[in-house]
């Protein structure tokens, strides 16, 4: 399978399991949906998947080179049709990772009140399939270099908040 082909069977995987039974958005605003004030946010879109996005009207895909020379992101309206987001929001507040396993996306104890709770505050069907997604993603060379660099900027990021008190 190619890059986007993984990314459609993932994002499949993920379609119909969310971390709680009801709609998470409504703890926190759907804070990982849009833009803060100064334009910033929104989720990257892997390897591929921008391809999805090209002519979607209710997304605005931006450059983003944070993790990838050629990286994207997109952002929404705060709202959207399940059927249609991209893999970083059916992984939140968990991320894929080069070695295949879900784990807590530390850049959600900026954004998301369940990531205080980790996994055991997670549904356990959105837990494992998020596992099962990333097995997907992490088989890809393209995806696990991805995955890795995106490792990176997180750690990156935390150092930073660490060592200047930068509040995200």
């Amino acid at each position: 399978m190619d890059a986007l082909e993984r990314v459609v069977r993932a994002r499949e995987i993920l379609r119909d399991v969310t971390p709680l039974k009801s709609d998470c958005g409504r703890i926190c605003g759907h804070a990982c949906c849009g833009q803060d004030e100064n334009g910033k946010g929104g989720m990257l879109l892997f390897p591929g998947e921008e391809a999805l996005y090209r002519d979607h009207a209710d997304f605005i895909v931006r450059r983003d080179e944070s993790v990838a020379p050629d990286g994207a992101i997109v952002t929404c309206f705060g709202r959207c049709d399940r059927k249609d987001r991209p893999l970083s929001c059916r992984f939140f507040p968990l991320r894929p990772t080069a070695g295949g396993k879900a784990v807590m996306d530390r850049r959600a104890s900026w954004v998301c009140p369940l990531y205080e709770a980790g996994k055991a505050g997670l549904s356990p069907e959105f837990v494992s399939a998020a596992g099962e997604a990333a097995e997907i993603l992490a088989g890809n060379e393209e995806h696990a270099r991805f995955l890795a660099a995106l490792r990176e900027r997180i750690l990156y990021e935390t150092r930073e908040e660490m060592l200047w008190g930068t509040e995200k």
